[in-house]
């Protein structure tokens, strides 16, 4: 009497077990972004925001952990910390402002009316900031607009001095950091922008600066959001450039923080919550404009 023995049934390959279980290829997709996200990103925004009500012992000076309004109260009373807010505001909105300024005609130029090569010289020049170090940018914007810097031996002939280490330094400065990131999603929706809207506009009789306030702007709307959102969250949360290229009365968010965060660590959480809340509100408003949505 023989036996026959049933051959064992291969295991699951992991393929298939991934397929027919669609919990574990969402686990499997989500993981290590979310550990990211979670883990490092927004713990460490809780971290802050809960050391921001903590306080600092008078007589050891060292941290205490619990719970006292007093940080908040005094970066809401504080006029130096309000004109340091507003001011850092201000700064990140001229920048972003001049970005997309700067970035239009440009963009439209290189899209539309360039030669390949001189597209390809000018997508050089845009992203040649970005090769360079952070360091070394801003000290190339220091040597240019000190005392005997390039830009006064230039003017020079013409009676122009330059604005020397100030906040209009500091603007043109972010902006030449901070133009790329502008720039090259500008430059890419117009690339997509048909050329018989601009035949159809000029059919119609529109001049140029109508073309682009009634055909390109409306349809750079998303692109000049997204570039927004770069330029202006990156300005707000910069405060070397303002140390390097400011001068003294050019103090921004950063560098009230960087000068409290030994001192008095939970004054400068405290003061660290007021560029999120800047961030929170300008994506809020963005929203409202529906162009997140078309992005």
């Amino acid at each position: 009497m023989t036996t026959t023995t049933t051959p064992a049934r291969p295991s699951k390959p992991l393929s298939t077990l991934l397929y027919r279980h669609r919990w574990m290829r969402l686990v499997g997709l989500l993981s290590l972004p979310l550990t990211w996200l979670i883990g490092l990103y927004i713990v460490s925004l809780a971290l802050l925001l809960v050391t921001a009500f903590w306080y600092i012992d008078s007589f050891t000076s060292k941290v205490i952990p619990g719970f006292t309004l007093d940080n908040f109260a005094l970066v809401f009373s504080e006029p130096a910390y309000i004109t340091t807010s507003l001011r850092t505001l201000g700064v990140a909105l001229a920048v972003t402002v001049l970005s997309a300024v700067f970035a239009v005609p440009l963009g439209i130029f290189m899209a539309k009316l360039a030669s390949p090569w001189m597209r390809a010289v000018l997508a050089v020049a845009i992203t040649l900031p970005l090769w360079a170090g952070y360091l070394v940018k801003i000290l190339a914007m220091r040597i240019t607009f000190t005392e005997e810097g390039f830009f006064n031996w230039l003017m020079a002939p013409f009676g122009i001095t330059g604005p020397g280490f100030s906040i209009v330094t500091v603007v043109l400065t972010l902006t030449y950091l901070w133009f790329p990131y502008m720039a090259l999603p500008v430059y890419t929706a117009i690339r997509q922008i048909p050329v018989n809207l601009f035949d159809a506009s000029a059919d119609l009789g529109a001049h140029g600066f109508t073309t682009i306030r009634t055909v390109v702007l409306p349809l750079l709307w998303p692109a000049l959001i997204a570039g927004s959102v770069f330029t202006f969250s990156l300005s707000l949360g910069d405060y070397i450039v303002a140390r390097f290229v400011g001068g003294a009365n050019a103090q921004m968010i950063g560098s009230i923080i960087a000068s409290n965060i030994n001192l008095n660590p939970p004054v400068a959480a405290a003061f660290s919550v007021i560029p999120i809340a800047f961030v929170v509100i300008y994506l809020l408003v963005t929203r409202r404009t529906g162009a997140l949505e078309r992005m």
